[in-house]
C-alpha cells in the first residue's frame, strides 16, 4: 500500500539524497548504515521520514533487502552529482591538491585480483597514501550495477553497454600441472594419467570448463572448486591437471604449461565504471592507474 500523500510540499535535501544513495548502493539498512556512520534504526527512520514527506515509496522491503523503485533511483543519480560536485570543492581547497583521498570500491574475480589488481594498488599507495579500498571477489556485476562498487574489472567479450569501460587485453590460458609431479605432456593427460581439478557448478560457463568437456568429453574431475585460484593451488600441490590463466601462471615456478596457448578460451579484461562515479577524483585516479598497469 503506497504511503499518504504529503500535505505539504516536501523540501528534499542533501541530507535526503545522501540517505537514499547509502541504500540503493548497499541494498540493506545496516550495510547503508556502515555507509552512513549511523545504525539501522536510524536509516529505517529517515527513508520512513523522507517517504512520508514524498509521500510515495522509495523502497520495496523483501527478503532480499531494500529494492529501490525507479524514483528512489533516480534520486540516488541525483545524489552521486552531489557527491561529484562536493568531491570536486573539497579538492579544489585541499592544500596539497596533488593528494586524492577517500574510500574505493572495487569488484572484480579473486584470480584477477590477487594477480593483477593487488600488484597494481601496491604502486599506487606510495603517489596516493591517503587512498583507501573495499575489494570485493565475486563472478556478478550486478554490485557495479547496483553502484555498490565504483570500479569492476571483470573477464567478459561483452561488457555492460551502460558501464564506461577499457578494453586492457585478452586473457590467455593453457593447460598446466606441477613441476613436480612427473606430468609433462597433454598426451599423458589424455591417457589417463593425471585427475582432473575444475571450476564446479557455480561457473558451469567458463571458457575452461566448456573446452574440457569438448576435448575431454570422458573426464570427470576429481576436485571441484568454486575459483580459478583455487584451481591453480591444488594444481601446485600435485594433486591434478587445470586449465589456468597464463598471466596467473607462468610466474611461478611450480607450475608447468602442458599446451600452446588455448585460442578457444580467450577471453577479454575490462575495466568498468558507472558514468556517473567516473567523475569522482578518487574513482578517476584509481581508474586511470589500473588502466595503465594492469599487464596481461
Amino acid at each position: 500500500m503506497k504511503a499518504p500523500i504529503a500535505k505539504t510540499q516536501y523540501k528534499l535535501g542533501a541530507g535526503d539524497l545522501e540517505i537514499v544513495l547509502a541504500l540503493v548502493r548497499a541494498g540493506n539498512l545496516a550495510g547503508a548504515g556502515e555507509r552512513l556512520g549511523v545504525d539501522a534504526s536510524t536509516v529505517f527512520r529517515s527513508i520512513r521520514r523522507i517517504e512520508r514527506g514524498l509521500g510515495q515509496r522509495l523502497f520495496e522491503r523483501s527478503r532480499a533487502g531494500y529494492l529501490p523503485s525507479e524514483q528512489a533511483q533516480v534520486l540516488a543519480e541525483h545524489a552521486e552529482q552531489v557527491e561529484s560536485r562536493l568531491e570536486q570543492a573539497r579538492s579544489a581547497v585541499q592544500l596539497t591538491p596533488e593528494q586524492v583521498s577517500g574510500t574505493v570500491r572495487i569488484t572484480t574475480t579473486d584470480t584477477i585480483l590477487h594477480g593483477l589488481i593487488a600488484p597494481a594498488l601496491r604502486t599506487l599507495a606510495t603517489r596516493h597514501p591517503l587512498l583507501d579500498y573495499e575489494l570485493h571477489t565475486g563472478n556478478e556485476l550486478t554490485s557495479l550495477t547496483r553502484r555498490e562498487a565504483d570500479i569492476a574489472v571483470r573477464a567478459t567479450k561483452k561488457p555492460p553497454q551502460h558501464l564506461v569501460g577499457k578494453h586492457i587485453g585478452p586473457i590467455r590460458v593453457a593447460l598446466y600441472a606441477s613441476r613436480g609431479s612427473g606430468i609433462r605432456r597433454h598426451q599423458d593427460v589424455e591417457a589417463g594419467k593425471a585427475a582432473w581439478i575444475a571450476p564446479d557448478d557455480a561457473l558451469p560457463e567458463h571458457p575452461s570448463v566448456l573446452w574440457r568437456k569438448r576435448h575431454h568429453p570422458k573426464a570427470v574431475p576429481r576436485y571441484r572448486v568454486n575459483s580459478i585460484l583455487t584451481v591453480m593451488e591444488l594444481v601446485a600441490a600435485g594433486m591434478g591437471v587445470g586449465v589456468l590463466p597464463v598471466f596467473l601462471a607462468q610466474p611461478r615456478k611450480d607450475l608447468i604449461a602442458l599446451t600452446d596457448i588455448l585460442d578457444e578460451c580467450q577471453t577479454e579484461l575490462w575495466l568498468l565504471t558507472h558514468p556517473e562515479s567516473r567523475h569522482l577524483r578518487r574513482v578517476s585516479t584509481v581508474f586511470r592507474h589500473l588502466g595503465e598497469h594492469l599487464n596481461l
